[in-house]
């Protein structure tokens, strides 16, 4: 393979097309698409200063390296790409990209990131910024931590182990997602979506939980969550702490260790489709159906 180590390069399309190389402590100054459509490359302890960095291309791999923020848009239309021990503070890196994996990155401003995406693996990573991972899919994470809102809308096919997000409007419109073990914190979670799985998790949201289809909550516990699961049907939800509020479940089975105001609108929907399990008795705001609320 060829080897380029220690250059400077500036100017539009520096090494525009360049395949099967090794490129070594080299910075890529001012000047767009520097390595645009290119193929099989082990890009080390490089930076990127500009514009555009990766379109198009195949089979690269990034270590020790850094994208600074002018160097936006940078990562699009690309494909088998994998990132490693780097620092990435442009916002709109990942747009339209298939096979990407990360591992020990760094996102600093992950504004409108990871969109449209397939097939990616996050690990030990930190990831700052609105917006991340619109309407992708096919996404493992582990060990990642987020601060940001709105992440994941439309998203679908997720699973994330051992994470922690402190989002507003996470994982709305979003289809076949696993969380296992993760903290969540966050206004208005997981709206609109479909055969979702909180397992071993710590969830505080307020008004979040609602209108979702297939939701199952194992050993979860809700901090200071209000009004949850309003419109949502095909519930199986334990619970082994205190829920704040509940309101107009549509169907399935709620059990937790007390829930502090259940709210039931029959003009809305059946009480007789949800059925309620406490161990401490529940204040009840509006018509509830007996026989589907219990006390252990």
């Amino acid at each position: 393979m060829q080897e380029i180590n220690e250059k400077y390069f500036e100017g539009e399309r520096a090494l525009y097309g360049l395949s099967n190389a090794i490129l070594e402590n080299v910075t890529f100054g001012e000047g767009e698409s520097p390595l645009k459509e290119t193929q099989n490359l082990e890009i080390k302890a490089n930076i990127f200063k500009y514009k555009y960095p990766l379109w198009y291309s195949n089979n690269i791999k990034v270590t020790d390296s850094t994208f600074e923020t002018m160097s936006r848009s940078g990562i699009w239309y690309t494909n088998n790409i994998s990132i490693k021990n780097s620092n990435l503070q442009a916002p709109k890196l990942f747009r339209r990209c298939k096979h990407v994996s990360l591992d020990h990155v760094f996102f600093s401003d992950a504004e409108e990131t990871m969109w449209t995406c397939e097939d990616i693996t996050i690990k030990n990573t930190e990831i700052n910024g609105d917006y991340f991972g619109k309407d992708s899919s096919d996404i493992y994470m582990e060990n990642v931590r987020v601060i940001g809102n709105y992440i994941f809308d439309g998203a679908k096919n997720i699973v994330c182990k051992n994470c922690s997000f402190v989002s507003k409007d996470a994982f709305w419109n979003c289809e076949n997602v696993t969380l296992i073990n993760c903290q969540i914190d966050g206004e208005y979670l997981s709206w609109n979506s479909s055969n979702i799985i909180f397992r071993d998790c710590t969830i505080e949201s307020d008004q979040g939980l609602c209108y979702m289809d297939h939701v199952t909550l194992e050993n979860c516990i809700l901090n200071q969550t209000t009004l949850a699961l309003e419109k949502c049907s095909n519930i199986n939800a334990t619970i082994k702490s205190k829920i704040t509020s509940v309101k107009n479940p549509i169907s399935g089975v709620i059990k937790a260790k007390k829930i502090e105001t259940l709210i039931i609108d029959p003009a809305k929907v059946d009480p007789r489709d949800t059925k309620i399990i406490s161990e401490e008795a529940i204040v009840k705001k509006g018509s509830v159906s007996d026989q589907n609320q219990e006390g252990e």
